[in-house]
């Protein structure tokens, strides 16, 4: 446990000060209407957007993730989640702009003007409670997880007291505030966040304890850690932590924050801007700040905790008040930030309490936007008055805050939970991404994949059937489980898909008259709108699809040289650098003029 000076107060108590004044401030507009309160009138800039978004995955528990990764895996665990970029991209170069013609309040409302019917009905409130209340308290678990495991270690708080005083303020704010508050408030919470990141990076990097960088990256528990990529020598590693991500799991995987096709608060960002030019540079802005910078004060950290702290052992003989069932490699992140001095300590959990509240309340505000647009508007009460829909959306608000509170104090650790929603999500993604562009997926399509990724999910996990396949000694190696998960519950939606009747013409013809998706895909619908002298065409704009997928993979070019050359500058590893600086530059450029030739310049 550490004691605050005064000074540290003062700063984490004005933070607090200005959020809830934020909150107060644009609860006077933002409680008009459902249209203010969760998608603040559809007038937001690109760079608040990307702002927002930023700080929203700046969560409390990302730090401790990376590090736990890092601890375990070394650095290159983390293309776990560096493979979501392709996913990230695709969003930005061809369904940003999509989403933005749907016009839809949530991504949810999507479903009713995709499909047709009573399936399509069931799907749209069904979805929103599952995504909206289901994995969206998991989520939001795990956030408060890791707030729980800070406060233990850094404040010698119990989990409750953490739950209630964190919980507390999060909820009050986000529910006056609306989508407005959340916005507005990320735009502070993304400067003192990363302030507070590298500003604890660079500290403790030059600690005697650890002896500057040259040292920290020559110390004996630190040199097998550094590798951005796998040992290509070890095949078991190398299928786990690279080839599966980059080749299965970015498309075939629903993750919030992380969808294929986009979706989810990313959505939400999206729909909220002025424009589809707003909703791709906001897209584009997040992904490279989410990929190519910010990781690597968190991985700095993690390499820095191994000399410290080398295992668990150490963890626990540091900090005796850590309950047993919390102990894991992520408290190390939160151990390293316990050496910081006055006035930086005040920053950095600051940050982590900017974190903390940029995202839950994200969560809070897009969960409760499923609820009351896609589930209470749709199936409880028809005919509310818009004033009761904001009043209900307060209220959902509360009640996510405290449902997630009770599942935190169940978990362990970070990685547990990822693992388990990556695992649950595995098989769907795919469908996400073609539903825009190929006519045959219908409602029974999405029901299936979810059914039988949850149901394949639950025995390969959590029943014996999961032992005998894929553990020791058992049918398969145990990295094929997420491939096995995926190819499985690919098999069966397609099977679904053509056993099944497909959508009706009407709704067809009113999906692409309004979204306008373009490509082969399509092509029997646009030769059955012909025969039934239907206009479904109104743009003159070619197919810029091929071209997005250009982007997208130049793109990926270009983030992820730029998030080596970052590494390699910090590992003094200065020609490898500099060569990775030249593939940025480039690719940066040849980005630019395709761009140009998709739609002139993005803002």
């Amino acid at each position: 446990m550490i004691d605050l000076s005064t000074l540290d107060l003062v700063i984490i108590f004005a933070l607090f000060a200005i959020i809830l004044s934020i909150g107060i401030y644009v609860g006077k507009t933002s409680g008009k209407d459902t249209a203010q309160y969760f998608l603040s009138g559809r007038s937001m800039p690109w760079w608040l957007l990307g702002l927002s978004m930023v700080a929203t995955t700046f969560s409390t528990d990302t730090p401790n993730l990376v590090t736990d990764i890092v601890r375990t895996n070394g650095v290159s665990g983390n293309w776990v989640w560096w493979a979501f970029l392709v996913t990230g991209l695709l969003t930005v170069f061809v369904y940003a702009k999509l989403w933005r013609k749907s016009e839809v309040k949530t991504d949810i409302e999507f479903y009713e003007l995709r499909y047709g019917g009573a399936p399509g009905t069931f799907l749209r409130w069904f979805r929103a409670v599952y995504l909206g209340i289901i994995f969206n308290v998991l989520a939001m678990a795990g956030v408060t997880l890791a707030a729980i495991k800070i406060g233990q270690v850094m404040l010698g708080l119990d989990p409750v007291t953490t739950v209630v005083i964190a919980g507390a303020i999060t909820v009050v704010f986000s529910a006056i505030g609306g989508f407005k508050g959340v916005v507005y408030t990320d735009f502070i919470l993304f400067f003192v966040a990363m302030a507070g990141a590298f500003g604890a990076a660079y500290y403790i990097v030059g600690m005697p304890e650890i002896g500057g960088l040259d040292a920290l990256m020559a110390h004996e528990n630190v040199k097998d850690k550094l590798n951005i990529l796998p040992d290509f020598g070890d095949t078991n590693t190398l299928i786990t932590l690279l080839i599966i991500p980059l080749a299965v799991q970015w498309w075939s995987s629903w993750y919030p924050g992380s969808e294929p096709g986009g979706g989810g608060y990313v959505a939400q960002r999206m729909l909220a801007a002025k424009d589809e030019n707003h909703a791709i540079g906001a897209t584009f802005f997040y992904n490279i700040m989410h990929y190519a910078l910010r990781p690597w004060p968190w991985i700095l950290v993690a390499l820095a905790s191994l000399v410290v702290f080398p295992d668990l052992a150490s963890i626990q003989e540091a900090f005796p008040n850590v309950a047993e069932d919390k102990l894991g490699h992520d408290l190390a992140y939160s151990a390293m930030l316990t050496m910081l001095p006055s006035g930086l300590l005040g920053l950095v959990l600051a940050s982590l309490s900017a974190a903390y509240m940029s995202t839950i309340s994200t969560h809070l505000n897009w969960g409760a936007s499923y609820v009351v647009n896609d589930f209470y508007a749709q199936q409880i009460k028809p005919d509310a008055t818009e004033k009761e829909l904001v009043a209900v959306g307060r209220i959902t608000t509360v009640i996510l805050m405290v449902v997630s509170a009770i599942i935190a104090l169940a978990l362990t650790n970070a990685k547990q939970l990822f693992d388990i929603i990556l695992m649950f999500g595995a098989g769907t993604g795919l469908i996400f991404i073609l539903r825009w562009f190929w006519w045959r997926i219908n409602a029974w399509t999405e029901i299936s994949a979810m059914i039988a990724s949850g149901v394949i999910s639950i025995l390969v996990t959590f029943t014996p059937l999961g032992e005998m396949l894929f553990g020791a000694g058992g049918v398969f190696p145990g990295y094929a489980k997420f491939p096995f998960v995926v190819f499985s519950s690919t098999i069966i939606w397609l099977l679904v898909t053509f056993l099944t009747q497909p959508e009706s013409k009407e709704v067809l013809y009113r999906f692409y008259k309004k979204t306008q998706p373009g490509g082969p895909g399509w092509k029997k619908v646009l030769h059955d709108a012909q025969k039934d002298q239907e206009e479904l065409i109104h743009t003159s704009e070619a197919w810029s699809v091929p071209a997005g997928i250009l982007a997208m993979l130049v793109g990926c070019v270009f983030i992820y040289s730029a998030m080596f050359t970052t590494g390699y500058f910090i590992y003094g590893e200065s020609t490898k650098a500099f060569a990775l600086l030249a593939t940025c530059v480039v690719s940066g450029i040849v980005l630019s003029q395709i761009w140009k030739r998709i739609k002139g310049k993005v803002l």
